[in-house]
C-alpha cells in the first residue's frame, strides 16, 4: 500500500504528470488537498487518506482508524465553519443562529432545523442513524455534512464540501471502491 505525494504546481503552471507504478500503470485516485497546494495519488481510499492523516495506514485497529477519521472531520469542521462564518451573510442570521455558528464544537450543535443564510457544518457520526442526536433538517445547501464513517465516505464528503478534490480514473471504475469495513469503528 502506498500513496505518492507531490507539491502542486502554481496556478500558472501545468499540473505535474501523474506518477506511474513499477508496472507503469497509473494510480486509480488523484486528490488535490491543502488548498490545492498538494496532490496525492493512490489505488485505494485508505491509501489516499494517508495523505490527510499521516500514518493512517499504520494504525493497528479499525477503532484507531475510525478515531483518526473523526479527529480529522472535527478539525476540518471547525476550519470550514470559521471560514463560512466570515461571510457577510452572518449579519443576516438571528442571534440564535449566530450562537450556533460561532459556538464551541466541544459538543455537536443540536439544531433541529437549519435555514440560516450561512451553512452549518456537521460531522455525521454524532447524528442519527449513527449517533445519538437527532439529525437536523434544512433546505439544500444549508447543511454541510462530513462523514468519517469509512475512508471513502470521508473523502467523498470532503470532496462534496469543496475541501479536497478527488479524481477517479474512469477506466478503473469497475468494480466500485471497496469499503474498508470500518463504518462506525466496527470490525
Amino acid at each position: 500500500m502506498t500513496v505518492i505525494r507531490a507539491r502542486n504546481a502554481s496556478v500558472a503552471a501545468a499540473p505535474p504528470a501523474a506518477p506511474r507504478k513499477e508496472d507503469q500503470s497509473l494510480y486509480r485516485f488523484e486528490m488535490l488537498y491543502e488548498g490545492a497546494t498538494w496532490r496525492a495519488w493512490a489505488d485505494t481510499p485508505a491509501e489516499l487518506l494517508e495523505a490527510l492523516i499521516p500514518e493512517y495506514l499504520t494504525l493497528e485497529t479499525p477503532r484507531d482508524r475510525a478515531a483518526a477519521r473523526i479527529r480529522l472531520a472535527l478539525r476540518l469542521q471547525v476550519r470550514m465553519q470559521a471560514s463560512l462564518a466570515m461571510a457577510p451573510e452572518l449579519e443576516e442570521c438571528t442571534a440564535e443562529q449566530r450562537a450556533v455558528l460561532l459556538g464551541s464544537r466541544e459538543t455537536p450543535p443540536t439544531a433541529r432545523q437549519w435555514d440560516a443564510p450561512v451553512p452549518l457544518v456537521l460531522v455525521s457520526t454524532f447524528y442519527h442513524p449513527e449517533g445519538r442526536l437527532p439529525r437536523p433538517e434544512g433546505p439544500e445547501g444549508a447543511l454541510v455534512w462530513i462523514d468519517p464513517g469509512d475512508a471513502w465516505s470521508l473523502l467523498m464528503s470532503l470532496h462534496q464540501a469543496g475541501v479536497i478534490h478527488v479524481n477517479v480514473r474512469t477506466d478503473m471504475m469497475l468494480p466500485a471502491p471497496e469499503p474498508d469495513g470500518e463504518r462506525d469503528g466496527g470490525n
